[in-house]
């Protein structure tokens, strides 16, 4: 039984890193960092595959990602660390993470709550490396404070508003199913 449990996982957790790749593509060009559908499924994947579930899905992005597949927003490879963007990707694991330790714990409150501070977590990883990025990586000098609003301040709202609808869907497929599957 536990084995099936696990095995489900890993299969869903595929699903939801290919589900991630796929909507890299769906974006809204604006400089330094696009707006993609990708955050929507970081925050589907751990409210709906619990919290070490929808790390794995993440984790396993990445490395699908970094090993050369053009499954980012700006292509693949090992040298992707070097684009502004890569902080906000490494965030997905530990936001993912956190919104399905809190999606485990609670039917209404504690989901919403966990997006809201999944969201944040992607923020923690994505703006200090925009920042070390452009001043380190790619030479060209950025105030911390221009990187906050780049990478903060201008795209906060879109993310608040795709952690809603995933808090939605969340809570319309929670109607009919058990989840996050991990507690099953």
């Amino acid at each position: 039984m536990k084995r099936t449990k696990s095995l489900k996982i890993y299969i869903l957790a595929s699903l939801f890193a290919a589900l991630t790749a796929a909507s890299a593509f769906i974006k809204l060009p604006t400089p330094w960092v696009p707006l993609t559908l990708q955050t929507l499924l970081v925050y589907l994947s751990g409210l709906m595959l619990g919290p070490w579930g929808g790390a794995v899905s993440q984790i396993l992005y990445l490395f699908i990602g970094l090993a050369g597949l053009p499954v980012f927003t700006g292509g693949g490879g090992p040298t992707y660390v070097l684009y502004p963007t890569f902080g906000y990707l490494v965030g997905f694991v530990p936001a993912s993470f956190v919104m399905g330790f809190f999606a485990e714990r609670g039917r209404y409150l504690r989901p919403a709550l966990g997006v809201l501070l999944g969201v944040l977590v992607i923020y923690v990883f994505g703006v200090p490396y925009l920042y070390f990025s452009a001043n380190y990586l790619l030479g060209k000098e950025m105030a911390f404070l221009s990187a906050f609003k780049i990478g903060f301040l201008i795209p906060i709202a879109t993310d608040i508003f795709k952690g809603g609808a995933a808090l939605g869907i969340f809570y319309l497929i929670r109607i009919r199913m058990p989840f996050p599957v991990s507690k099953r």
